[in-house]
């Protein structure tokens, strides 16, 4: 199984990037490479769709956790090329009005070699903190 880990600090507080990634279907709200994302369903267990590009991609909420400001996601639908995805986002506090955004997968490649999995995640992961950090200025 491989595992992706992206870690970046944010000016913002962590309770202010929590309040903005914590809703499963507001990703769209600071995101900007998400074109549309509808949920079905609420809480642990709830799907969303989401579209970009032409692509979509349903996510299953596994887990969340707001006093550790964290939560988990499966893919369960989609043209990823993995099986067994997993991802985790968590922040955490970095000093004053500074929050650290830990963004983490794990899944096993089906049909490409690994690394080519690992850098399309890391790409990803980097790309959303990059929107988030726009999205808090």
């Amino acid at each position: 199984m491989a595992e992706v880990r992206v870690e970046e600090e944010v000016e913002a507080t962590p309770e202010k990037v929590w309040e903005l990634v914590r809703e499963f279907g507001g990703v769209k709200k600071w995101n900007e490479g998400i074109d549309s994302c509808e949920v079905e369903g609420a809480g642990v267990g709830s799907v969303r769709t989401l579209k970009m590009g032409g692509i979509e991609i349903q996510e299953r909420l596994e887990h969340t956790d707001d006093i550790g400001r964290t939560f988990s996601y499966s893919i369960v639908a989609g043209p990823v090329p993995v099986e067994n995805y997993l991802a985790s986002m968590t922040i955490h506090d970095a000093g004053p009005d500074r929050a650290r955004i830990t963004w983490q997968g794990s899944f096993d490649a089906k049909g490409v070699p690994e690394e080519d999995c690992a850098k399309l995640f890391t790409g990803v992961y980097q790309g959303g903190i990059a929107a988030l950090r726009k999205a808090l200025a």
